[in-house]
């Protein structure tokens, strides 16, 4: 409960940096050019794809200190033939990340890691919207491409919505994960939330060693599916 209290304390600094808005085109920028392989093995680069929000986005920190850079550096130390695409977008719900995905999907994708439903949580959005909406993104996902490996990351919602509210959002993800046999990271800021050295001034979005400690996280999980 303490490490809830904290992650949560600071809700409307968290909001105001959720809505600093940018447009699905300005993420553009975040798509590399096709690269032939990694060099020594011949294998063309396949797409692992990180569709999120602010914290995805590194909020705050350069493109090269956000957790997907720092696990493309961990793919690149293996010559695995993968590039990591950050496609996070600032204030990001579940809801815009629906409207969004066919934008995105217009790459191909191999791997897919979603990370969507903390700004739903702290709008006290209903639980069921967001189900429909990432079981949405899914089903967009596994169709456009059927053999993409999906990777659902978990988030808690602020303690002040009630034990019901709480309990039904964390047991959110795990449900839509064995409904859709994803891979889950169950909560993404494990060891990061509430703990002040590992995040912004904000309380809530992580820092530079923060960063760190998430992409270890989603390595994890991540790394058996590669």
């Amino acid at each position: 409960m303490k490490r809830l209290t904290l992650l949560f304390a600071l809700l409307g600094m968290w909001q105001l940096a959720c809505n600093s808005g940018n447009s699905p085109e300005a993420s553009a920028s975040a798509w590399p050019k096709p690269e032939a392989g990694v060099a020594g093995t011949g294998a063309a680069r396949k797409n692992i794809v990180f569709f999120g929000n602010s914290l995805t986005a590194a909020y705050q920190l350069s493109q090269e200190q956000g957790f997907p850079a720092l696990i493309q550096q961990k793919i690149d130390s293996l010559q695995l033939p993968y590039q990591c695409i950050n496609a996070g977008l600032s204030g990001e719900t579940t809801a815009a990340g629906k409207n969004r995905i066919d934008w995105v999907l217009q790459q191909p994708v191999d791997v897919f890691v979603l990370e969507l439903g903390a700004n739903d949580a702290l709008r006290g959005l209903p639980v069921e919207e967001s189900v429909k909406n990432l079981q949405a993104i899914i089903d967009r996902v596994k169709t456009k491409y059927p053999a993409c490996k999906i990777v659902l990351a978990g988030m808690l919602a602020p303690p002040n919505l009630g034990p019901v509210y709480t309990k039904q959002f964390q047991e959110m993800y795990p449900a839509l994960a064995k409904q859709n046999q994803t891979a889950l990271v169950p909560f993404l800021l494990e060891n990061v939330g509430g703990v002040p050295s590992l995040n912004l001034e904000d309380g809530i979005h992580p820092n530079v060693e923060g960063q760190k400690i998430v992409a270890n996280t989603v390595w994890n999980v991540l790394q058996p599916l590669l």
